[in-house]
């Protein structure tokens, strides 16, 4: 509780808004790139108490919704076959496939789990020799380091009935294909603490110079959150770029080097497709050569999925930050938290489930430089 209390002081979040209000002379846009950072935004309304030059753009920082959707629709398929026992974090199960998703896989017969850890999939997997036991490995470098621990486990344990549906995902090569897309409009980052505390910080420095922007790694509390929005502006407001640390409890700059080198032991560098915004180069991991026995795209063999987005869906350009999520003409109507049309409703990182959740229900004021949806371009 000590510590909960102590980043939710209001008299220091006050302070720390007058000193952004005391720095800041024009517009800024800043991008969170962490899901969990945009629920305590919203939550606690930062984005409304921050002086009106300083804009809040909400990135690419939920797992569960930029996991693309021909992924899902291959998780749809491994689970419904007799045998497999398909095991998931909870916020995959509601996400929408092509026509369904694993709730519904469920309800039909399918054997889908939730569990709160890959080595609990594990565990089941030596429990039923009998049973084909696949583990649903979402996630940004935060989950790697177990997801690639139970591989690891799994190998050295004889189990051959374990596998993993890889979808992992890496913050830098998104950071440079948000500044690199044509309607770009983020001029400094709040770097996700959970993905920093793992990695540590040392990609960052290069991307922060090629790209002329801070980059400030920020916790997720209230008082993180304004105190890396002060850094940032800081930073802004005297024509400097570089990186600055604002969450030195939990990040330190080589990270953690026993979870870099289990994640380097068991996962290779690939190319990646986010869901609503393309593939991006070397933005993902994949299982290497040495552990293909316990990928489950090969062993069920559902390479060859392909898929489309809904055409109402705006969840890409949301993930983008080019829009909010009430700029879409489905959010609250036709795209409900009970019928969604994308994963940014149901995940519980996701930036409209944030919106719906805290009923943030209408339509910002047009800011000038915003994107039109005729500006929008994927990122390639």
């Amino acid at each position: 509780m000590k510590y909960i209390d102590e980043f939710n002081d209001p008299d220091l979040a006050r302070r720390l808004l007058d000193e952004i209000q005391a720095t800041v002379t024009r517009p800024w846009a800043l991008m969170e790139v962490c899901g969990g950072q945009t629920h305590s935004i919203i939550r606690h309304g930062i984005d409304q108490l921050l002086p009106e030059q300083v804009e809040l753009i909400h990135g690419p920082g939920c797992p569960v919704c930029v996991t693309p959707l021909e992924v899902i629709d291959k998780a749809l398929e491994i689970a419904s076959r007799p045998g497999v026992i398909f095991c998931s974090f909870g916020d995959m199960l509601r996400v929408p496939g092509t026509g369904r998703d694993l709730f519904r896989v469920k309800g039909e017969g399918g054997d889908v789990r939730v569990v709160y850890s890959p080595l609990d999939a594990l565990e089941l997997a030596r429990r039923h020799p009998d049973r084909e036991v696949v583990f649903f490995a979402i996630g940004f470098e935060t989950t790697a380091p177990a997801n690639a621990m139970a591989v690891h486990q799994a190998r050295r344990l004889g189990l051959s009935n374990f596998s993993l549906l890889v979808s992992h995902v890496r913050v830098p090569p998104a950071v440079e294909a948000i500044m690199t897309a044509p309607a770009c409009r983020v001029q400094g980052f709040l770097a996700a603490g959970h993905v920093c505390s793992v990695m540590g910080t040392t990609e960052y420095p290069e991307l922060a110079e090629r790209f002329g922007v801070p980059m400030v790694v920020t916790g997720f509390e209230p008082l993180d959150i304004l105190e890396g929005i002060r850094r940032a502006v800081r930073q802004l407001e005297r024509g400097e770029h570089r990186v600055e640390n604002a969450y030195p409890r939990a990040v330190r700059e080589e990270g953690n080097p026993a979870a870099v080198r289990m994640i380097e032991e068991v996962f290779e560098v690939t190319d990646r497709s986010w869901r609503g915004i393309g593939r991006i180069p070397a933005s993902g991991w994949r299982l290497r050569d040495a552990f293909r026995a316990y990928d489950a795209e090969h062993r069920f063999d559902v390479t060859g999925i392909r898929t489309e987005e809904p055409a109402e869906c705006r969840s890409g350009e949301v993930l983008q930050g080019l829009i909010k999520p009430t700029e879409c003409a489905a959010f609250g109507t036709t795209c409900t938290p009970r019928s969604p049309l994308g994963a940014t409703m149901v995940s519980s990182e996701g930036a409209c489930a944030a919106y719906y959740l805290y009923r943030r229900m209408n339509a910002p004021t047009p800011q000038a430089g915003r994107a039109t949806q005729e500006e929008v371009a994927p990122v390639a």
